[in-house]
């Protein structure tokens, strides 16, 4: 009997949830992703130390003023470092746009357009290149553009089915429902300190986004991300694509049980009926729902204050 990261690796997509090179090769994803919290991990390692250099020199050569060289610091280390684990994944990388321009269609736009320039001018094709941008409704309307212009996005810190139905029906090519941060907040509000794997809010939540995709024959990719233990991975077997961090993988390369699929597009269960999106919907089923409301805004704050410690880290050496 293979162990379970084999067996997974049989029926999902494997993503690494990590910004370390020598984890990649270890487990060998097919994916990788970063966002500005790994960054920031990233950028302590020994081996990125050359990168964040030549980063500040480029930024310095661009001009402008302290912020934006701060800006364009980041992104052109934020590219290095995707074109560094793309020669060790097949795939792609996601590479995130500022959290700070969540909720500016345009700017989003435009970041995303610059970040897709650097890693052309560094040989690498946008094909393998995904754009992280927030779900919310300025994010998702970013993506609308940006894939009809053929950049492909992933839809990230989504916590809702209104979000997941805004980003299918934008045609987002993947989108990263966050399992372990739903359940945290379910766990903070009812004060129960377990959830069974198979009636984990998170786990719930994204068998719903899958089987509705499924149902209406959609194409966006659903990874799901943000796991706080192999239960909730065992419970999403079968999903399109799972992102999950070295410690996590090591668990599922150390256990030997059999893997059932959970997830099968030929046999996506209960049948919905079809969310009409519009952004009065948009906006008052998140109002709606407290814990998308939370957890959205709380990961956009913690996404930008990680950006602003790398800037600041970036400053110091600079």
């Amino acid at each position: 009997m293979s162990n379970q990261l084999a067996q997974l690796k049989t029926m999902t997509t494997v993503v690494a949830d990590t910004g370390d090179i020598e984890a990649i090769k270890r487990y060998q994803p097919v994916d990788a992703t970063t966002n500005p919290s790994l960054l920031l991990k990233a950028a302590a390692l020994p081996r990125y130390q050359p990168l964040l250099k030549e980063a500040i020199q480029w930024a310095k050569q661009r001009g402008g003023n302290n912020q934006e060289m701060l800006a364009n610091t980041v992104d052109k280390l934020a590219v290095s470092i995707g074109c560094e684990i793309l020669k060790v994944i097949p795939g792609r990388i996601s590479t995130e746009v500022d959290a700070r321009l969540s909720f500016d269609t345009q700017a989003s736009i435009n970041k995303a357009k610059q970040l897709i320039d650097l890693y052309q001018v560094a040989g690498i094709d946008k094909e393998r290149i995904l754009i992280k941008i927030a779900s919310t409704w300025e994010g998702i309307e970013a993506a609308r553009v940006l894939e009809k212009e053929g950049i492909e996005c992933n839809l990230t810190l989504m916590f809702s089915f209104a979000q997941a139905a805004a980003c299918a029906d934008a045609g987002a090519f993947l989108i990263s429902p966050f399992v372990g941060r739903i359940l945290d907040w379910y766990k903070k509000v009812s004060g129960k300190d377990h959830y069974s794997a198979h009636e984990d809010p998170g786990v719930l939540s994204v068998t719903q986004i899958y089987n509705y995709y499924k149902q209406f024959g959609y194409n966006t990719v659903v990874m799901g991300a943000s796991f706080r233990n192999i239960g909730e991975i065992q419970q999403l077997a079968g999903c399109d694509r799972l992102t999950i961090s070295p410690q996590l993988l090591a668990e599922l390369e150390a256990t030997e049980d059999p893997l059932e699929r959970k997830l099968n597009a030929e046999n996506c269960g209960a049948q919905y009926e079809k969310y009409a999106v519009s952004e009065q919907q948009f906006r008052w089923d998140m109002n709606e729902d407290a814990m998308a409301t939370e957890k959205l805004a709380e990961g956009i704050r913690n996404f930008a204050a990680d950006q602003v410690k790398l800037e600041k880290q970036l400053a110091q050496l600079g």
